[in-house]
């Protein structure tokens, strides 16, 4: 019976990663179509091809993609966005976080995926760690789309977090250094299944089922000042841990 269960887990992977590998290569297609019109016409249409993507995508494999509101959220002002990270499935949220333009802060090795990658690159905004110039035009960029009051989302940990009985790891400075000194509220939001539908030791892991995301309570962050970063990371990282043990369990 294990082993029968084993190898449909197997299937249903395959299944999946060949349905996302298919309608990638429709929404690589779709895009060519406004290359011709600019970036800045490329860059709004990608928001809503990705989109598209991610709900047949979800469709086809049987996850659900469902938002809580523990608070009221301004749809129609920009944010610095910040989540927990603990599976490749925190990613397909993003996109479907459709009430407001968003750019993740993306990795850019994850641009050297074939067909992918040019999808990537367009959706959005690259950190390369290889200089400290690059790193700097990374946060130029990051910076560029505030000001055209498209919200920006960040994995503050940096990377996954595969310690499951502690919520969260500590925070970098990024996210919080960019809000203060844009003067941007943060939006801090919970991953709460991503982890149960594709555990971070394996792609095979994928099971379908609900995705959630949960909205906290917008930080302003008007008082706070450079000196006080660390008060701020320790104010959302304390927000953010109270709400993941409200709907997870831990050790």
């Amino acid at each position: 019976m294990k082993k029968a269960s084993q190898i449909l887990q197997i299937i249903y992977c395959i299944y999946a990663l060949l349905a996302f590998s298919i309608l990638t290569i429709i929404a690589a297609i779709a895009l060519i179509v406004f290359i011709p019109l600019g970036k800045e016409k490329l860059s709004k249409r990608i928001l809503k091809v990705c989109r598209f993507w991610g709900r047949i995508w979800y469709f086809f494999i049987g996850i659900r993609h469902k938002e809580i509101f523990e608070a009221h959220h301004q749809f129609n002002k920009p944010h610095v966005f910040v989540a927990n990270h603990n599976s490749y499935m925190d990613i397909p949220p993003i996109v479907l976080l459709k009430h407001q333009p968003i750019r993740p802060l993306g990795k850019f090795e994850s641009s050297k995926i074939p067909i992918f990658g040019w999808i990537y690159r367009a959706a959005v905004v690259m950190v390369d760690r290889s200089s400290p110039e690059k790193r700097a035009q990374s946060i130029r960029n990051l910076k560029a789309a505030l000001h055209k009051r498209i919200s920006i989302f960040i994995f503050p940990e940096g990377t996954f977090n595969m310690t499951l009985n502690k919520p969260l790891k500590s925070f970098y400075n990024g996210a919080f250094k960019l809000a203060i000194e844009m003067q941007i509220p943060i939006q801090p939001i919970l991953m709460i299944d991503a982890v149960d539908r594709m555990h971070f030791d394996s792609v095979f892991s994928l099971t379908p089922g609900p995705n959630r995301v949960v909205y906290l309570k917008t930080i302003d962050v008007s008082k706070y000042s450079l000196d006080d970063i660390e008060l701020l990371k320790e104010k959302v990282h304390n927000l953010m841990e109270e709400g993941l043990k409200r709907y997870r369990s831990y050790p």
